[in-house]
């Protein structure tokens, strides 16, 4: 093989027979090369100003061409043919995670016998009408070969195609050419640890260059590439105990070991390694980082002697780094001062190297003074992990304080100070901390993962002292929340051509690796989602969404998409984006007429609300219109009695019944009294009946009957009602039933005599001893002559 350049561009080839031919080749308009090709006997022709071979980089505009393998004559009239030499073709970068817009141009396969007769040109093999199928398509007739979508490295990397040429019959015309296509590796996958928390230990004291530990992550792009290639750092220790960089990290292979002396674990028992991971060689500026948690505790040898402390103490102690041990107590009331030789040794070996004695000696003074002393928390903060989501009623640790009064019997009782999400509860007696709800990381209550709560230690002594204790609750994140889509609301065009893909992403509270990158997809049900809209993928975070089919109607859509996070094991979530569909101008922004409709309504519905408002108003137009006319009409009309008798105002007419004014021939008969009630009372209960005519002469005024009433007009009422209901010779049901009345025959005579022209005097004044009700009619016609 040799390299061959063309175009500024390396193409590898076979060498074998591979001679330049350059010549002129006059070609129509329609062609994407240029006039002036060189062309290789090995059967490659490249275009002057556009080469595509080795190089990740596509020149879509004039794509690489590949022809069919020439066949010679053998020089003998059998017409056997012979292939010179197999044909070496290189290889088809494409760069995964490409932006589009596809379908992208790749190459282009040709046929020297197009001239001729006109060809056809198929793909056959795994990408093409093999699943997975449709990846790469070629146009028929011009032979440019396509890719349709964003190529993902990590699922395949490479494919196998074949090229057919046939001729309008489907009769072979040239042999198949094998393409080879190499899927080159971005860097979109970060790195990942195999865990979040690494345990390690090493001695106290131990020397420079002593192996700790080794954290491992591993990342899913080309290891060969630096997509794939991990580099490590220390991004923290903590504490920063003797000095902040006690430990060091092999970049290559992520082996922690001790890089300074002086680890003493009566100083620091533990140390927290934050360790970064990070692909692309390490570059801070390009690649992608993880991180994860390295806990080294340090494991304790004699390496401190005895010392005695002679100081003057309620209690003798002898005290070594790494252990405290009490002696007998003093008992103050017994004896309140003494002086002790006290002569000390530690029954283990000392380390090697340590040029102190093994024992000490010491006359002590002690003078016993008592007081009450609060009680202390021996590890003050209190740290401890856990994962959230941590369920209510879990017991997280026992918070115990210490008396110092050791002498003393004295009573501790725990309580809460500061709790500010409420999570924890302590028990009173023993100190035990066990959590009343869910701890999450999430919450606005944690600061930099960490929750922090204090309590009191309060004994009974007198009088009482109290002592604080700092709980610190450091919480690992877990993939406990679904992704959110962002935005959740969008405007395409209705027709494909005229928009612009919709640009979303994801929002996750989780923080990384259980966030980004994020996975979109289009579910399955609906049917109408994967029918009318396609989502392709940018990076780890961003995705395009864009309608499938030509032509999609105007109007309010909600699209499902479904988004994954990158969580072990990942969270999924469908959330449903809503796109406005809208009629847009030949800029590709929606019109007024399309914002309208985007609301909901149609063309036609909005038509037939316009027309029913239309006809509302007429009506309402028309209704006014005749209320003034009747109006007008009353005022017009003359009166025809003086108005000064015209008493219409006076008078209010509710409803009227009858036959109108032909029917005026009325029986007033039936409203009067009859002057005996005997034929009336020798009926049976329930049929007596009050409303009968009487039978007498009209002239004659009978006195009314000494029958006596009911009492109670209630009763009375209801007996005439009854006797109605009964009564099959009864009139209609809505016939007069009168219970009392006045006039001919009514014992209460008649009222004319009350006519106020009468000329005679009368005396009203007897009106004012029948009540309030009748004191207006006598001052009307009483009190005197002066009116």
């Amino acid at each position: 093989f040799r390299n061959l350049t063309t175009a500024g561009h390396a193409v590898c080839v076979s060498s074998i027979d591979c001679k330049k031919k350059r010549k002129k080749k006059k070609m129509d308009d329609s062609s994407p090369l240029p006039s002036t090709i060189e062309k290789w006997s090995c059967g490659i022709e490249f275009a002057g100003d556009g080469v595509y071979g080795g190089s990740s980089h596509n020149y879509y505009q004039n794509p690489r061409l590949i022809t069919f393998p020439r066949q010679h004559q053998r020089g003998s009239s059998n017409g056997l043919r012979r292939q010179k030499r197999d044909w070496v073709i290189p290889p088809i970068n494409v760069p995964e995670n490409s932006r589009g817009p596809f379908p992208q141009v790749l190459v282009r396969i040709r046929s020297d016998q197009d001239k001729e007769i006109e060809i056809r040109y198929s793909i056959t093999g795994a990408g093409a009408d093999q699943p997975p199928n449709d990846i790469y398509i070629i146009d028929p007739v011009t032979g440019k070969m396509s890719v349709t979508k964003p190529l993902d490295r990590e699922e395949r990397a490479s494919y196998h195609l074949r090229a057919h040429a046939v001729d309008i019959n489907g009769n072979q015309m040239e042999p198949p050419i094998d393409l080879y296509i190499y899927v080159i590796d971005m860097n979109d996958n970060r790195p990942e640890f195999k865990n979040q928390v690494y345990n390690g230990s090493v001695a106290e004291m131990s020397k420079p260059g002593t192996s700790v530990m080794q954290v491992t992550a591993f990342d899913a792009d080309d290891s060969i590439t630096a997509n794939g290639l991990v580099h490590y750092r220390i991004l923290s220790q903590t504490p920063h105990i003797p000095i902040p960089n006690m430990f060091t990290i092999n970049g290559a292979t992520g082996e922690i070991s001790t890089i300074a002396s002086g680890i003493d674990r009566e100083k620091v028992s533990q140390y927290a390694i934050i360790v970064q991971a990070t692909d692309m060689e390490g570059s801070l500026s390009f690649g992608l980082s993880n991180t994860a948690t390295a806990l080294i505790s340090i494991a304790d040898i004699n390496d401190n002697p005895p010392e005695l402390d002679s100081k003057t103490v309620s209690t003798l102690q002898l005290t070594q780094r790494a252990h405290t041990m009490k002696l007998k107590p003093i008992d103050y009331e017994r004896n309140n001062a003494f002086t002790l030789m006290v002569v000390v040794s530690n029954q283990a070996h000392l380390a090697s190297g340590i040029p102190s004695s093994p024992s000490s000696s010491a006359a002590v003074a002690i003078t016993v003074l008592d007081i009450n002393e609060a009680p202390v928390f021996p590890s003050n903060p209190k740290i401890i992990r856990f994962e959230e989501g941590v369920p209510a009623d879990t017991t997280l640790a026992t918070f115990a304080a210490l008396d110092p009064d050791r002498f003393i019997q004295q009573t501790i009782r725990y309580s809460k100070l500061s709790d500010p999400a409420n999570w924890l509860k302590i028990n009173r007696t023993n100190g035990r901390i066990t959590t009343t709800a869910v701890l999450d990381r999430e919450s606005p209550y944690m600061k930099k993962n960490v929750y922090e709560a204090t309590f009191l230690a309060v004994d009974n002594g007198s009088p009482p002292a109290t002592g604080t204790g700092t709980l610190q609750i450091y919480l690992i994140d877990v993939n406990d929340n679904v992704p959110v889509l962002v935005p959740q609301e969008a405007l395409v065009c209705e027709r494909s051509r005229h928009g612009y893909p919709v640009n979303i992403t994801a929002s996750d509270l989780d923080s990384e690796p259980n966030a980004g990158p994020y996975v979109f997809e289009l579910p399955s049900f609906p049917s109408s989602a994967r029918r009318n809209w396609t989502i392709s993928r940018l990076n780890g975070n961003y995705a395009q969404l864009k309608l499938r089919i030509p032509y999609l109607e105007a109007g309010m859509y909600r699209v499902p998409i479904l988004v994954s996070d990158s969580g072990n094991p990942p969270l999924s979530n469908t959330s449903v984006l809503k796109v406005k569909v809208c009629p847009c101008d030949e800029n590709g922004d929606c019109t007024v007429i399309g914002a309208v409709t985007v609301a909901g309504l149609g063309t036609g519905a909005i038509i037939t609300i316009l027309i029913c408002i239309i006809i509302l108003l007429s009506m309402v137009l028309f209704f006014v219109v005749w209320v003034k006319r009747r109006e007008k009409e009353r005022q017009t009309k003359p009166l025809l009695i003086d108005p000064e008798d015209d008493v219409r105002d006076n008078i209010l007419k509710y409803d009227e019944e009858g036959g109108g004014e032909e029917d005026q021939d009325y029986d007033l008969s039936q409203l009067q009294q009859p002057e005996s009630l005997d034929h009336i009372m020798s009926k049976p209960a329930g049929v007596r009946r009050v409303d009968e005519r009487p039978v007498i002469l009209e002239s004659q005024y009978p006195v009314r009957p000494t029958i006596p009433h009911p009492g109670d007009i209630g009763e009375f009422i209801i007996d005439g009602l009854r006797a109605a209901d009964n009564d099959p010779t009864a009139p209609p049901y809505d016939s007069l039933l009168v219970f009392d009345y006045e006039g001919s025959g009514s014992t209460a005579g008649s009222v004319s005599s009350l006519d106020s022209s009468s000329s005679g005097e009368q005396d009203y004044d007897y009106l004012n001893d029948w009540g309030p009700r009748f004191k207006k009619l006598a001052d009307l016609y009483g009190g005197g002559g002066e009116d």
